[in-house]
């Protein structure tokens, strides 16, 4: 018997006034899997991330994340905060408080999302910022930090909410050359935890090593996914071949 698809996406679609940025999507990931999402800019990839979040509401389509779906149709508040328990976005802006420390950027998630008492927030908190090597920056803000310590202070408030699914949205395209291999290597550490990843990126070589599928879409479309190897070195569609050919 077929085990059933940690996170089910069922005909999510998704206008920008007269503009389909998403066009019929459906995708099942499992349980731990590493799914990275290529393609053209403006083709509606992070608008996918944004929608499984509710950060933009669908105009239609079901997003099931373990036993919580959600309809677009009828979507309540009670239904959105539940999804948005489930799932743990990282921007590619890094999107901190100006004005909290870095352990504050990552308690206020574990309280505000979680409900977690403050002392245990902490206590996570200040775990997280070892694991991610920034023990020392607990207390810095982030005007204080690198580009690449920012990021990595956004990607540990994703990890401490020990979310169902992990949302990366290009987390290295505002970084500067020099911090990009600090940030993908604290993702290949929660990649290896067999976290469940929904990664966008530009980072072909990268997709490569991390995931155990990649999708690549145009248009506001799936157009083609398998395996790294099956889709980055023999394509089966145009447009994947001709996206490939100009970004290798």
């Amino acid at each position: 018997m077929t085990k059933p698809a940690a996170i089910s996406i069922k005909g999510l679609s998704k206008s920008f006034g007269a503009t389909r940025v998403l066009e019929d999507i459906n995708l099942d990931i499992a349980e731990g899997e590493r799914v990275v999402v290529i393609g053209p800019s403006g083709t509606g990839k992070s608008t996918l991330l944004r929608c499984l979040n509710y950060l933009d509401h669908p105009d239609s389509g079901t997003i099931r994340i373990g036993d919580l779906s959600v309809d677009a149709d009828k979507a309540s508040r009670a239904d959105i905060l539940a999804l948005r328990r489930k799932t743990s976005f990282v921007f590619q802006n890094y999107a901190l408080f100006a004005n909290k420390t870095a352990r504050e950027n990552i308690t206020q998630a574990l309280i505000t999302v979680k409900g977690q008492p403050k002392a245990d927030a902490i206590a996570r908190a200040d775990a997280t910022l070892r694991e991610t090597g920034l023990a020392d920056k607990a207390d810095a803000y982030p005007a204080a930090l690198s580009g690449g310590q920012q990021q990595r202070v956004g990607i540990g408030r994703a990890m401490a909410l020990d979310a169902d699914l992990m949302l990366f949205d290009e987390p290295t395209s505002a970084l500067d050359p020099e911090w990009v291999g600090e940030v993908l290597d604290l993702m290949r550490q929660v990649a290896e935890k067999r976290q469940t990843m929904l990664i966008v990126t530009h980072e072909i070589q990268f997709a490569r090593e991390i995931a155990d599928r990649i999708i690549f879409m145009d248009g506001g479309k799936i157009v083609e996914q398998g395996p790294p190897k099956q889709l980055l070195e023999a394509p089966q569609d145009p447009r994947t071949k001709a996206f490939l050919r100009r970004v290798s």
